[in-house]
């Protein structure tokens, strides 16, 4: 309790009450928070993902199945914590474990946000150079990919409702070729080269655990409603809906795309294939194939780059509001739009393309999506245990929030194991990067609350 000589411990580290936003602010609706959600989803990396998944033979779609359903798990625990506590990740995490867990939590996926920016605009101009080999190049192709990043920032910078509006445009656009491989597959049904034409591979758990690893890559993103929550009408509906049918509408396109393609391609073909959804698009569309959906893959990347922006604005900003970050976050203009930390955004990822230009596309987008979907786990799992503790204080209550929490923290550490050692360390050293930051902000907290409290000095 504050005294008239000081602040007491508790009031020094407690956060201010969060700051709802008006609705002026709250510009994406139903089918804009779906689009959302699937467009975070759907990347560049499905695109490659069959020839990854390929060697697993049948294992691969009961990896998909077990990823889909942990995801889907994932998606519900968080929907049902954003019905009944408004604030997102940020206020779940705190209030079961405290601010200081909540903020390392968030810390790790900001940096996960930053770093996935770099990662998709390394994505698109790769895919891109299939059509226009000159941005490409060594010089080129870090300045187009710096080009990318700031173009998309300047259309998250106008609104959310622009943005929202551009990932809806590309979130069907980039499902065309995924539904294309599957009408293709419908065509040749019954003459497709299909894997049982080879030698088959054995079903066994372990099969199954490093496709469902791999898979789990892909499915990233299920919680971009909930993390965009002050810039969603109605968001106590919105999100639960949008995170759930967005979760599994992404995953029924996944397992019907993979299926599609290891049913036309042999797996020895689909695995060396650079461009598997190519490959098994060709039958249908002739040549023009690998065009076409190095294209759509291009076009994917950018739409993922446009919602993880946004989202990249809007995490700094609720946690400015929530007092864990500098208030300079918390500043914005026009309908509410943080662009301040749109731009650090930017400009960080900016930095990561900068220093890593003599290294090859493949190699700068590997080790970037190895850091984002690290710290992107971190969050599943603090979330899950968060529910499963606030639970059993009985702050709320459902068995059906137990179920999906308990199953969706158990699949987090499940990824966790499948991700291996590496990933493990990398997660380690993106949570300590943020005690710093936090012992900062916190010093800042107490220096403000001393000042509100000290008493005025004596007349004469």
């Amino acid at each position: 309790m504050a005294t008239t000589s000081g602040v007491a411990a508790a009031d020094v580290i407690d956060p201010p009450t969060n700051r709802d936003p008006p609705a002026s602010e709250r510009q994406l609706g139903l089918t804009m928070t779906t689009a959302l959600v699937i467009g975070n989803m759907i990347g560049a990396g499905i695109f490659l993902m069959p020839a990854e998944l390929a060697p697993f033979g049948p294992n691969v779609i009961y990896g998909w199945l077990v990823t889909v359903g942990g995801a889907l798990f994932l998606a519900a625990t968080l929907a049902i914590l954003s019905a009944h506590i408004e604030g997102g990740p940020f206020v779940y995490v705190e209030e079961a474990f405290g601010a200081e867990v909540s903020f390392i939590v968030m810390w790790s996926y900001v940096i996960s946000l930053w770093t996935a920016n770099a990662s998709l605009a390394i994505a698109a101009v790769s895919n891109l150079s299939h059509l226009v080999p000159e941005i490409g190049t060594a010089v080129t192709a870090p300045l187009t990919a710096i080009g990318f990043v700031w173009v998309i920032f300047a259309v998250n910078a106008t609104g959310a409702r622009t943005a929202g509006l551009v990932q809806l445009i590309t979130t069907v656009l980039k499902s065309l070729p995924l539904v294309a491989v599957v009408i293709v597959a419908i065509v040749y049904l019954g003459r497709g080269t299909a894997a049982a034409q080879e030698a088959p591979v054995a079903v066994s758990s372990g099969s199954i655990a490093s496709a469902a690893a791999l898979a789990m890559f892909a499915m990233l993103g299920i919680e971009s409603a909930v993390i965009s929550t002050d810039k969603i009408k109605s968001p106590r509906r919105t999100i639960p809906i949008a995170s759930v049918v967005g979760a599994a509408l992404t995953g029924a396109i996944y397992i019907a795309a993979t299926a599609a393609v290891l049913y036309l391609l042999p797996a020895n073909q689909a695995a060396a294939s650079p461009s598997p959804f190519a490959d098994a698009a060709q039958p249908l569309l002739g040549q023009a194939a690998g065009s076409a959906v190095a294209a759509f893959a291009g076009i994917s990347a950018l739409g993922c780059l446009n919602g993880w922006i946004l989202c990249s604005g809007e995490v700094p900003l609720k946690l400015a509001r929530d007092g864990a970050f500098p208030a300079w976050f918390a500043k914005t203009r026009g309908r509410g739009t943080p662009v301040r930390a749109q731009f650090i955004a930017a400009a960080l990822g900016t930095v990561l393309i900068g220093i890593n230009y003599s290294s090859s596309m493949a190699r700068i987008f590997a080790l970037l999506s190895l850091v984002s979907v690290v710290a992107t786990l971190a969050l599943y799992t603090s979330c899950s245990g968060a529910a499963l503790v606030l639970l059993a204080r009985r702050r709320l209550n459902g068995v059906l929030l137990g179920v999906c929490a308990l199953v969706g923290l158990l699949f987090s550490f499940w990824t966790y194991w499948g991700a291996g050692k590496e990933a493990l360390e990398w997660g380690a050293v993106l949570l300590a990067t943020g005690f710093p930051v936090w012992l900062a902000v916190r010093r800042g907290r107490r220096s403000t609350l001393l000042g509100a409290v000290a008493p005025a000095a004596p007349p004469g």
